[in-house]
C-alpha cells in the first residue's frame, strides 16, 4: 500500500535543503504511526501492519527508512520479507509497503527519494526482487514494472494486474519466476488488494 506524491520539480527547492533519508530507529515509531495514519486518511490498519512487520519472524530482516525535514519525520517506507514460489525453489524477496508521506509534504519528491533509498538498500543486501501494489504511473518511473508481464503471478485476485509491480535488482536471475507470496501480517491486517491501480 502506498501514499505517494505527484511528479516533482526540483527536489531540493521543493522538499527543502534539510531533507534527510535515514534508517528508522525505535524513537521514530510514534511519528511513523502518525505519518501512515494521516497519509492514508486515518486508516489504523497501516500503522498496525508496520508494527507487526517490524517484529515478525522472517527469513530477511525488515528495512525501514524515514524522511526527516527539520528534525520531523515526514515520510516512511518499509521493506519486509516475502517469498517467491519459483519452480526451482522458494526465493526470499521483499515487499515495499507501506510508503507514506504526510499530506502537507506530498508532491515534493520525498516519496521518490524514499523509494530510491529502499531499492538501493535491498540491492546492497543481495535481494533479487522487490514487489509492491501501486500505481504504474507513479512506480513505473521509479524502478518498477508490471510484474505479470515479466513472469510473476499475483497472490490475490483482488490485486488489479496494473497495480502488481516488481523491481528486478542485480541479484535477479531469469529462472526467478512464479507466484509472489505475502507474509501473514498482510493478510491478518487485510492489506492485500486494496489499491486502485490508477491512484
Amino acid at each position: 500500500m502506498t501514499s505517494h506524491d505527484a511528479p516533482e520539480g526540483s527536489l531540493f527547492a521543493s522538499a527543502g535543503a534539510g531533507l534527510l533519508i535515514r534508517a528508522e530507529t525505535a524513537d521514530d515509531h510514534e511519528e511513523v504511526r502518525e505519518v501512515h495514519k494521516r497519509a492514508f486518511g486515518g486508516d489504523d490498519r497501516l500503522p498496525g501492519l508496520v508494527d507487526a512487520l517490524r517484529t515478525a519472524q522472517a527469513a530477511l530482516p525488515p528495512m525501514a527508512f524515514v524522511a526527516v525535514v527539520d528534525d520531523r519525520v515526514v515520510g516512511h517506507v518499509l521493506l519486509s520479507a516475502t517469498r517467491l514460489d519459483a519452480p526451482r525453489r522458494i526465493v526470499d524477496v521483499l515487499s515495499l509497503s507501506p510508503l507514506g508521506v504526510l499530506p502537507e509534504f506530498q508532491g515534493r519528491g520525498i516519496g521518490t527519494r524514499l523509494v530510491a533509498h529502499a531499492l538501493q538498500a535491498a540491492d546492497g543486501q543481495g535481494v533479487p526482487l522487490v514487489f509492491l501494489e501501486g500505481s504504474p504511473h507513479y512506480y513505473g518511473t521509479r524502478g518498477f514494472e508490471g510484474a505479470r508481464a515479466v513472469g510473476f503471478r499475483s497472490p490475490s485476485l483482488r490485486i488489479p494486474d496494473a497495480a502488481f509491480q516488481v523491481a528486478r535488482l542485480s541479484a535477479y536471475e531469469p529462472w526467478m519466476t512464479g507466484t509472489f507470496v505475502y507474509s501473514e501480517a498482510f493478510w491478518a491486517f487485510d492489506c492485500v488488494g486494496l489499491r486502485d491501480p490508477e491512484d
